[in-house]
């Protein structure tokens, strides 16, 4: 069955020789992964280009249910990034995101909501000059989409419990948070993109608080694991 549909590229993988298996979040079918044959060879080695990190493609694919790697049959750009890929630390941002999202989105289904969250999101990194709390933002309101961003309705409470996802009152866990990583996250739970530039934070608070989100990324998600490329990121940033 012929299904044409957006995706973004999640994560690639080198197969053999020529070949190519990507991972996609796609607007019509969630997550699907295809077998890219040859499309390391010479001759068409540009087409690597569509399939970038993050990348918002455009596919027709040739669906069949019973099989575990989809064929794409043709592709194109959806949107064309003017920074995404081409400056360093932007590119710092799509490889860790890229990975957050790969070990987070699971589901093998239509999801409108998040779908347009994820390609305005980024589409409004591309343009920003800056952005350095960007991957917060984006990792607290993704929370939302997959189902457990913090309850606000006691958000004057003294702690926030990671487990529980709400403000309280008391300690009642060794995950409840409280101190510069609570006023951040009140902070940002108050903001939206184009505010981002007011949030004046140093690179250790930076680090502190994506390891408490990350961390509640693993409550939350029994199958998520703390991306690899995190170190390297910090490093960029710090």
């Amino acid at each position: 069955m012929l299904l044409t549909t957006n995706a973004i590229v999640l994560s690639k993988l080198k197969f053999r020789d020529n070949d190519l298996i990507i991972k996609c979040y796609t607007q019509k079918e969630g997550i699907v992964s295809y077998l890219l044959k040859g499309v390391l060879k010479s001759k068409k080695g540009s087409k690597t280009a569509y399939y970038q990190l993050l990348t918002q493609v455009q596919i027709v694919t040739d669906t069949k249910p019973s099989r575990s790697l989809q064929y794409i049959k043709e592709v194109k750009i959806n949107y064309l990034y003017s920074t995404l890929h081409t400056n360093v630390l932007k590119g710092a941002i799509v490889m860790f995101l890229a990975e957050v999202l790969s070990s987070s989105l699971q589901e093998e289904e239509q999801n409108d909501t998040l779908f347009n969250y994820l390609e305005a999101a980024l589409q409004w990194l591309d343009t920003q000059d800056q952005f350095s709390n960007f991957h917060l933002l984006f990792l607290l309101n993704l929370t939302k989409h997959l189902g457990f961003y913090p309850d606000i309705s006691k958000i004057e409470a003294s702690y926030f419990n990671l487990e529980d996802g709400k403000f309280q009152e008391n300690q009642q866990s060794k995950y409840s948070v409280t101190g510069e990583n609570l006023t951040l996250l009140k902070r940002l739970l108050g903001t939206n993109f184009d505010e981002l530039d007011k949030v004046k934070i140093n690179a250790k608070q930076r680090q502190s608080f994506l390891n408490l989100i990350l961390i509640y990324f693993e409550l939350h998600l029994g199958s998520f694991k703390k991306p690899k490329s995190q170190q390297i990121f910090n490093e960029v940033f710090s």
